[in-house]
């Protein structure tokens, strides 16, 4: 059996991006993406709209996503998504369960997301004013979020998150004891 290297390589200077290349004997160098962990808030408020921000960065730069990003050391999964929508939008929010996880390879980044339902904190403090890395954030009726270019699956994933959020049903993973470290459906 032949050996193999791997080795990280930068981008550019002045990127945090790597690729990993994995070299085989007998095969060419191929690059790809170094997975990374990301989260998203769906958030909704009183008239049952939902948080929309408008990325300015790659990935899908320019297109319409909930607020979100990556994991960073030392902070749990919860915490990245409450600091993200915070970073984003300023809104305070209290993070739920898990509604969706999407696994999105584009524009050479490799994302595992893990979607939560999060409720506003404060519902008299809801203006969201685009900060950090977006380009807007707004409030859109559920039936105008076609209107928006959203990233892809977005839009069913928020429908059925709106049916958890009004209480319609029981679906997605609970943190049944608080800790914030572990999911499971409610039976």
């Amino acid at each position: 059996m032949g050996t193999f290297t791997i080795q990280l390589k930068r981008l550019s200077d002045n990127k945090k991006v790597k690729r990993l290349s994995m070299i085989t004997p007998g095969s060419t160098a191929s690059l790809f993406p170094i997975p990374a962990i990301g989260v998203g808030g769906i958030v909704f408020n009183r008239q049952n709209q939902v948080l929309l921000i408008q990325r300015n960065q790659p990935p899908a730069m320019g297109l319409w996503s909930i607020p979100g990003g990556k994991l960073e050391a030392g902070e749990s999964l919860t915490e990245a998504c409450k600091r993200e929508i915070k970073e984003e939008t300023g809104l305070e929010t209290d993070i739920k369960n898990i509604v969706a996880v999407v696994e999105r390879r584009i524009e050479n980044f490799h994302y595992v997301i893990i979607d939560y339902l999060a409720l506003l904190i404060d519902e008299e403090q809801t203006v969201p004013f685009a900060q950090s890395d977006i380009a807007d954030a707004k409030w859109v009726a559920l039936e105008s979020i076609t209107d928006y270019e959203l990233v892809d699956g977005l839009a069913e994933i928020i429908r059925r998150t709106f049916r958890i959020y009004k209480g319609d049903c029981l679906a997605g993973l609970y943190d049944i004891d608080s800790k914030g470290t572990d999911y499971i459906p409610l039976l």
